[in-house]
């Protein structure tokens, strides 16, 4: 069950579903970025920033609130 996994093992894995998202949508914007050109490609990249900082401040959020829920 996931309640009963080690604290090592949960940010691990947080860790790594992180960077895949960053890394996802990083590759997504990129490819969006290259079919597009002049303002749409500053508001691609614009959106990519936004989406990556988005799924960082997700994943760090969850982090805490775990903890949070483990000190109670």
């Amino acid at each position: 069950m996931a309640a009963d996994r080690a604290p090592g093992t949960w940010l691990f894995s947080r860790i790594v579903v992180t960077w895949v998202e960053v890394i996802a949508v990083g590759f997504l914007g990129a490819a969006l970025g290259g079919v597009a050109s002049g303002p749409p490609q500053l508001i691609v990249y614009l959106a990519t920033v936004l989406a990556s900082v988005g799924a960082l401040l997700y994943n760090v959020d969850k982090l805490i609130q775990r903890r949070l829920a483990g000190r109670q």
